[in-house]
């Protein structure tokens, strides 16, 4: 399969790989030092970082050609390899304001937002000023059905009352996240897809507790954070809800597509860099006597590791191709094939790569144990496997009857 990249998003990914190692590799120990002994605390040379990428016009790459003056006019296929290629560096993609969950936050008030609410909340999300999370999991509920979500949003007078108990907030404990987007009920007796609706809270508002900060694997994952949060009697002004009550599935749908491209591709990335890193420790080490690469199963590994990256790499490109061709409702297919497959091809070839580092690889002396729980953690996020595997296979069904 032959993708055709324009010159721009040829001269942008020798742009975004050579600012990286310039710039931010250099300071990889030092940030990962910081953010493990500075809880909730930003990495200080980071503001300085993302200036020197607006000045390199390295800024919201994210956004696609169909929003117009808000995007730098690539496609969601030019824009994937700019994924990967951040997807090197776990915490690049802030530098590039090109991070989750405020690229899907941003694309969702881009998309469905008012004027009110773009000015509010799209112009310094935008502009890097802050940060945001994004509210739907709920620990009382299995909600990867996400019709079983209970938060309510009701309507009292000219205010909605929010009550319920979220978490896997993920972003919610950044010191510099402002703005909540929360999914929850406007009406339970509704039809079941369109119980749901999507709106604003900010994050100072009354009644928003946030409980705890989750570990993830015994990580914090600061300075980003997965919070558990109550929100009790939390009143906002009923312009806060995003487009009409109802619209809340609808809007989900738009906001995961291009949101899974992006994180498989950065899975990629960090999958790619994995398996250099192993060639070059097993071209380094040697064992009884013999260099560890020249061992059949380590060839075998490394060899795997190779073709199931690029397998993984060209089904995300056909499923960004097929978005931008196509719409996303039409690559539904291709998003779940991605989602099932990328994940767990980055944690086997992440887990291969610590296999071969041995006791440096589960450290943090190197950014594999890091890769691991990303891709752990994805097989979970955005769906689980099961989930995507579940309606995958009835879809393929249909398809042949």
């Amino acid at each position: 399969m032959n993708f055709d990249y324009t010159e721009k998003s040829l001269q942008l990914q020798k742009a975004v790989s050579d600012f990286m190692e310039q710039h931010l590799f250099p300071l990889e120990q030092e940030y990962e030092e910081f953010t493990a002994n500075n809880l909730w605390q930003n990495f200080p040379k980071l503001k300085d970082l993302k200036e020197l990428a607006k000045e390199h016009n390295l800024w919201n790459l994210f956004l696609p050609k169909a929003y117009g003056e808000l995007s730098p006019g690539l496609t969601n296929l030019e824009y994937a390899p700019l994924a990967e290629i951040m997807g090197r560096l776990v915490w690049s993609s802030e530098v590039f304001n090109c991070s989750a969950p405020d690229t899907g936050n941003m694309e969702v008030l881009a998309k469905y937002g008012n004027v009110a609410q773009k000015e509010q909340w799209l112009n310094p999300l935008m502009d890097g000023k802050i940060r945001s999370a994004f509210l739907m999991t709920e620990p009382e509920v299995a909600s990867s059905d996400a019709t079983n979500i209970q938060t309510s949003i009701l309507k009292d007078g000219d205010h909605y009352v929010i009550n319920g108990r979220k978490w896997w907030s993920s972003g919610a404990m950044n010191p510099h996240t402002k703005i909540f987007i929360l999914m929850g009920k406007t009406n339970a007796e509704a039809p079941r897809l369109i119980q749901q609706s999507m709106i604003l809270i900010p994050k100072e508002t009354r009644g928003v507790n946030i409980v705890r900060p989750l570990r993830v694997f015994g990580s914090m994952d600061s300075p980003e954070g997965h919070a558990e949060i109550e929100l009790k009697n939390v009143r906002v002004p009923l312009e806060n809800l995003i487009q009409n009550e109802g619209d809340g599935f609808k809007i989900a749908q738009g906001r995961l597509g291009p949101g899974r491209i992006h994180h498989c591709m950065r899975l990629i990335g960090a999958a790619q860099r994995s398996l250099e890193l192993m060639c070059k420790r097993v071209a380094q080490r040697t064992t009884f006597g013999k260099q560890v690469s020249s061992y059949s199963s380590i060839r075998q590994h490394i060899a795997l590791s190779k073709c199931e990256i690029q397998q993984a790499r060209l089904l995300t490109l056909q499923a960004a191709d097929k978005i931008d061709k196509y719409g996303i409702s039409e690559a539904k297919d291709l998003i779940s094939m991605i989602k099932i497959v990328v994940p767990q091809m980055t944690q086997t070839v992440v887990d291969r790569a610590i296999q071969a580092f041995g006791g440096m690889g589960v450290c943090q002396d190197t950014p594999l144990a890091r890769f691991w729980i990303y891709a752990r953690c994805l097989r979970l996020a955005d769906g689980p496997d099961e989930v995507h595997q579940y309606q995958l296979g009835r879809n393929t069904v249909k398809e042949y009857l």
